[in-house]
């Protein structure tokens, strides 16, 4: 089958390698697509260079065509959407339940061959059917709405908070979305690209702007979440929390990203700084919330692209154009 593979870091391309059989509890998916996110940057950077060389893709969607031995609920035909997230489920933070903490974490797509490819193995239990009315190409939008609702898990927001958004790409519209069916009072957004900007105002945002400066909020706001992993984003907004707010540190920044606090503002202020990682019991809601109409995907999805083009695509993300991509194999 053909394949994007990154080779070595700043080295991707597409290659012909081996089909995948499905092993025991598992099934082989055609995929319909896949979507590019900002792992896949870090990858290409060679963040995670042991795992190379390796076929990217851990948004993705299709049918079923093989399945494995042990398999049940699952027939070929099916379509479905897969979470990438593999778990050893034996060490402490699996036994505790904080499975995406997983000290042996690995996940289809970064440390395991992904759907960047016609093909993808996966287990069958990472597999969540989708209902007829769900195209099977927009479901890939499943994986980062499921990182979306994890960050919410992690904020419980109270109702009528005051949010203000870093970055106005695939996750922080996400974000909007999420915060404005869970009671949020307003919601601004913050981004130096306008055209992104223009979406974020047309999903029913309160104030954009370029700095949060901008905007009149004179006692900060309750919650302030960073989408763009972006160093001076995330100094910015660590400094507009309101007393008694949280921030939440949802952007994945790369490994040297730095920024400083006031610990004494934080005591003073009672101001609390977390993180959200990946996927945690949150796919299957996710599906339930997509399948339910929380995303328009005709918005969300700017592109698609043929599999051929997965190099090209990687530097249309990377430049900031569109919102989400996705390559079609």
């Amino acid at each position: 089958m053909k394949a994007a593979v990154i080779s070595s870091p700043g080295v991707v391309g597409i290659e012909t390698v081996d089909d995948p059989a499905p092993g025991r509890g598992e099934v082989v998916v055609q995929v319909a697509a896949c979507g590019l996110c900002g792992t896949d940057l870090h990858i290409l950077q060679g963040e995670f260079a042991p795992t190379l060389p390796i076929v990217p893709g851990h948004e993705f969607a299709g049918e079923i065509v093989a399945v494995g031995s042990g398999v049940a609920g699952l027939a070929v035909g099916d379509r479905v959407a897969v979470d990438p997230s593999l778990y050893c489920h034996a060490c402490h933070y699996c036994r505790i339940g904080r499975n995406n903490l997983c000290e042996r974490w690995n996940a289809i797509g970064v440390t395991k061959p992904g759907g960047a490819a016609e093909f993808a193995a996966a287990p069958a239990a990472n597999c969540v059917k989708l209902p007829e009315h769900v195209a099977t190409r927009d479901a890939a939008l499943i994986e980062p709405l499921s990182c979306a609702v994890r960050g919410y898990d992690v904020l419980s927001s109270r109702l009528a908070a005051h949010v203000l958004i870093y970055g106005s790409g695939t996750m922080g519209l996400m974000m909007l979305e999420l915060a404005k069916r869970t009671g949020a009072a307003g919601v601004d957004v913050v981004d130096v690209n306008e055209e992104r900007l223009a979406t974020a105002r047309a999903l029913g945002c309160g104030a954009t702007a370029t700095s949060a400066a901008a905007i009149d909020r004179p006692r900060g706001w309750d919650v302030v979440i960073d989408a763009t992993g972006n160093a001076a984003a995330i100094q910015d907004g660590l400094e507009r929390v309101g007393k008694g707010g949280t921030f939440l540190q949802f952007g994945v920044a790369d490994y040297a990203t730095r920024a400083t606090i006031d610990p004494y503002r934080i005591y003073n202020q009672e101001i609390t700084i977390t993180g959200s990682m990946a996927v945690l019991h949150s796919y299957e809601r996710a599906a339930e919330l997509f399948a339910g109409g929380v995303l328009d995907p005709e918005v969300f999805i700017s592109d698609r692209l043929p599999l051929v083009d997965y190099a090209a695509a990687l530097q249309r993300f990377s430049a900031g154009r569109g919102r989400k991509i996705q390559v079609v194999p």
